[in-house]
């Protein structure tokens, strides 16, 4: 019987690094990534071994729906290099000796190979193309143990009123913790099973609370038990909801609550104009330091090249990195925000599994500005926190956006059509909000959603109700994505306009454009 795995949570607290502590800090995290390399390296020679024998061919030449006898063929593979995750634990009784024993224990070793195994494992199931070692400018930023009462840990010392300390080795770094915070008041009420240690980059080395280097530290308490939830989040609904997610938008459909149809982050507006300065300043700046590095057409040179770094270069990429930490922190709220309204109507919720992946290739800049992916994980944390249910089914299955339920048939559709008509004469209605409906009404482990006339005609109005709001918005000028399907009207007499119009008709009664180009009334 498979173990049930444990609910865990983070409380995450500032430390207080003081001079003398910074060099002892720096040449952990520094044995770290030595270690770490040294045994990613020794898991890529053993998949590379793996690989060169023929026995790989040969098990990945057994057809896939032979299932167990492809496993079998795999496994006697990794036996016989030793490559798995017990395997590369022992290695590290090897690997850690001399200089990095006195910096990392075993138990934090052995994490590190646990680390280093995961990113070979990816490129040994086709998930990564190859595995990036850790170089001594960028380093290693966190490591963590295995449980709190050796090695790296974290101790409440009651001779020293409310204050909590992290123990690495001979360093003692105490913690800054508000017991007022209800949410630190939480988490010191469970057993805390390891720690982790965190450096991230401030906005200015002259910040308060940085070392010499422009960085903070901070401990991550890994706790026993389920997060803290504010007293507005308690409430959370019992309504069965649909979503369907795009690059830009998300259309959500309750089974007996309002529908809506939203943007992603739409308060998010980044200064491209800032950011582009930025940029070609350190493309200036870097040009200035390195020009042996670029020919004569001022191309960068192929191979291996050292970059010179200068201060003001250092200063200017911070200034880009704090924009975009700025950018990302208001990203993060908006998304929990949606998150927590989702999870007050319901949290029973059906999506369709996404490849954000191959969405990043299609609608780059929209992706890395809305990011819906990490929206997703988010959402999923909050429903699992709340003890609801989300699914995620697949789209080469079901094909909902083809799907009409009064003639229940497939029907394909391009991407730019975006409303959903049949030739069956059901519609118009939005093609995200129908896909939403019909996910709200698709029951576990099937395909087809039970819809009948009677929960459609319920259904109906409401869908009518957001896109005739989203109409009104659109007419008063706001901006709305055009993934949306609504075009603004204009009044008579106004000159045509010469974007491109959607190919599908809106639920409102579209105006008739005469070959003048003139706006008529219909009549």
């Amino acid at each position: 019987m498979k173990r049930a795995r444990d609910t865990d949570f983070l409380l995450e607290l500032p430390l207080q690094v003081d001079w003398s502590q910074e060099r002892q800090v720096r040449a952990h995290l520094e044995a770290a990534r030595c270690l770490y390399n040294a045994l990613l390296d020794e898991a890529m020679k053993r998949l590379r071994g793996m690989r060169n024998d023929p026995a790989w061919a040969q098990a990945c030449a057994i057809p896939r729906s032979k299932k167990q006898e492809r496993a079998q063929a795999f496994s006697t593979l990794r036996k016989k290099y030793r490559f798995s995750e017990y395997e590369m634990h022992e290695y590290t009784k090897q690997a850690r000796v001399s200089w990095i024993a006195d910096h990392i224990d075993s138990t934090m070793a052995q994490t590190l190979a646990t680390r280093a195994y995961q990113a070979a494992n990816r490129v040994c199931v086709g998930k990564a193309k190859r595995v990036r070692f850790r170089s001594k400018g960028r380093g290693i930023d966190s490591v963590e143990g295995k449980r709190n009462d050796t090695g790296m840990h974290f101790v409440l010392d009651p001779n020293a009123g409310d204050g909590g300390f992290l123990i690495w080795n001979a360093e003692v770094i105490p913690a800054i913790i508000d017991w007022l915070d209800p949410v630190v008041q939480h988490g010191m009420r469970h057993r805390m099973k390891y720690v982790r240690l965190v450096r991230r980059k401030a906005s200015s080395p002259q910040a308060q609370g940085t070392d010499k280097d422009g960085n903070r530290y901070y401990v991550q308490l890994v706790l026993e038990g389920r997060a803290f939830v504010k007293p507005r989040h308690e409430e959370v609904g019992k309504d069965i909801i649909g979503l369907d997610i795009g690059p830009s938008t998300l259309a959500m459909v309750p089974r007996e609550g309002k529908a809506d149809l939203v943007t992603f982050c739409e308060e998010v507006a980044p200064d491209t104009r800032k950011k582009r300065r930025l940029q070609r300043k350190m493309d200036r700046q870097r040009r200035a330091n390195n020009p042996e590095n670029y020919d004569e057409k001022g191309r960068v040179k192929k191979g291996r090249l050292r970059w010179k770094e200068s201060k003001r270069y250092k200063a200017t990429r911070r200034q880009h990195a704090n924009t975009e930490r700025k950018l990302a922190a208001h990203r993060k709220s908006l998304h929990g925000n949606l998150a927590h309204r989702i999870a007050q109507i319901g949290t029973t919720i059906t999506l369709e599994k996404t490849s954000f992946k191959a969405w990043q290739k299609q609608y780059g800049r929209s992706i890395g500005l809305r990011a819906p992916g990490v929206f997703i994980a988010h959402l999923t944390r909050i429903v699992a926190k709340t003890g609801g249910t989300l699914y995620e089914v697949p789209t080469s299955s079901t094909k909902l956006s083809q799907y009409c339920h009064q003639c229940r048939q497939y029907h394909k559709k391009p991407l730019s059509q975006r409303w959903h008509k049949c030739p069956c004469s059901f519609g118009p209605v939005q093609r995200d909000l129908y896909s939403a409906f019909l996910l709200a009404y698709l029951e576990p482990e099937q395909t087809i959603p039970s819809v009948n006339q009677h929960v459609w005609e319920g259904a109906e109005p409401r869908l009518r109700a957001v896109m005739e709001d989203l109409q009104q918005r659109a007419n008063e000028g706001q901006h709305l994505p055009r993934s949306m399907g609504v075009v603004a009207r204009r009044k008579s007499g106004a000159a045509r306009a010469r974007a491109r119009r959607l190919e599908s008709p809106a639920y409102p009664r579209q105006e008739l454009v005469s070959p003048s180009g003139e706006i008529g009334n219909g009549g």
